[in-house]
């Protein structure tokens, strides 16, 4: 025996009751207009007649009868127990139609044939597995949508797990270069810098751990964030990093992903600008570039030791792979995501986002789907 219907539909994929009927209605008018051009026109006319009648007697047992099975039986069991069952109700019909005259007659007629009210059930029976298959296929598109509903609700569910991770991954990640750094200056005898910078680090983690956040916040929050980072490293490094910013007009609203700038500008710094024996520039290139946002981070390199041919990035450096997951997380298909040193010599991040307004993004967010 296959596996239960139940296993497949449950409870909350049945359709409502009213919607298998409402599906059939096509079913009965077409009977109707069957019977009307012929009405009163002999034994076709009585016929086509009991069609309709024992549709439109058996319908609503019949929705009660196969909602019943779908919920107890398997598909096979299902159709063994419908098809003699619609068969009965027909035959049930033709006999209540004979009734009436019999009853009045008082007995059967002599020349009465039991097998004549077996000929002509066909088109009864033919419409009542009609409405069957119609109903079949409702409860199907019912469990079927809801399937997907489920389905969609399990990416969504793995996508956020996902992406919170990636995102508590960075903090701890950023913590510990930054204390790392303070205990660096420290060692230098730098108490006063060590002092200020600790300041800064206690103000730049109120802003990223006070409160929920979604995973995508404004570009405007996403500036503020890295600003506060940005003091930080200035506390440390002081005139040897130099910044540039330059923001197109009405990106500001536009949602990016959460702490998707300050690991990029950390790449930066800890790979150039921080390795650097003369002060060092990171330049923040951000305006729209038609449906999409275009984000540019460069920065001076490392000054390459005796013998290197050119300053070298980890490949596997934590920010960037982070930001790279996160963005293939979000927007599949529909990002791009560049790293690597440009002809001029400098060390550039090109992204490439969706350009959307925070009204689409929440909606893109709550249901799950790629963008």
């Amino acid at each position: 025996m296959n596996a239960p219907y139940d296993d497949l539909h449950r409870r909350d994929d049945e359709p409502p009751f009213w919607l298998p009927l409402l599906a059939t209605l096509p079913l009965a008018a077409c009977l109707l207009l069957s019977v009307l051009p012929i009405l009163g026109h002999g034994p076709a006319s009585v016929s086509r007649s009991m069609y309709l009648w024992a549709f439109a007697l058996w319908l609503l047992p019949l929705t009660a009868l196969q909602r019943a099975l779908r919920r107890r039986c398997s598909l096979a069991a299902t159709a063994a127990v419908l098809l003699p069952a619609t068969f009965l109700m027909a035959w049930t019909s033709r006999w209540l139609l004979l009734l009436p005259p019999l009853l009045a007659r008082g007995s059967l007629p002599p020349s009465f044939d039991w097998t004549s009210t077996l000929r002509g059930l066909e088109g009864a029976w033919l419409s009542l597995v009609a409405a069957c298959a119609i109903h079949a296929v409702v409860a199907y598109a019912a469990q079927l949508r809801r399937e997907r509903e489920r389905s969609a609700q399990a990416r969504a569910l793995a996508r956020d797990a996902e992406l919170t991770a990636l995102r508590y991954q960075l903090q701890p990640h950023f913590l510990f270069n930054t204390l790392n750094a303070v205990s660096a200056l420290i060692g230098e005898g730098q108490a006063g810098q060590a002092q200020r910078m600790l300041v800064r680090l206690s103000e730049f983690l109120r802003a990223t751990l006070d409160g929920e956040r979604g995973h995508e916040v404004s570009l405007a929050e996403e500036l503020a964030l890295t600003e506060a980072y940005l003091e930080v490293e200035q506390a440390r490094l002081g005139e040897r990093l130099r910044l540039g910013w330059k923001i197109g007009a009405g990106v500001l609203p536009a949602p990016v992903p959460y702490l998707l700038l300050q690991p990029l500008v950390e790449n930066a710094i800890r790979h150039g600008i921080a390795r650097r024996t003369q002060p060092g520039r990171i330049d923040l290139d951000i305006a729209a570039d038609g449906d999409m946002l275009r984000i540019d981070i460069a920065n001076d390199p490392a000054t390459a030791p005796p013998g290197d041919t050119g300053p070298v990035r980890a490949g596997g450096a934590i920010g960037l792979r982070n930001v790279r997951e996160r963005l293939q997380a979000l927007y599949p298909q529909r990002h791009v995501f560049q790293a690597g040193l440009d002809g001029d010599g400098r060390y550039r991040v090109r992204l490439r986002l969706p350009l959307r307004s925070a009204r689409s993004a929440v909606a893109s967010i709550d249901t799950g789907e790629g963008r």
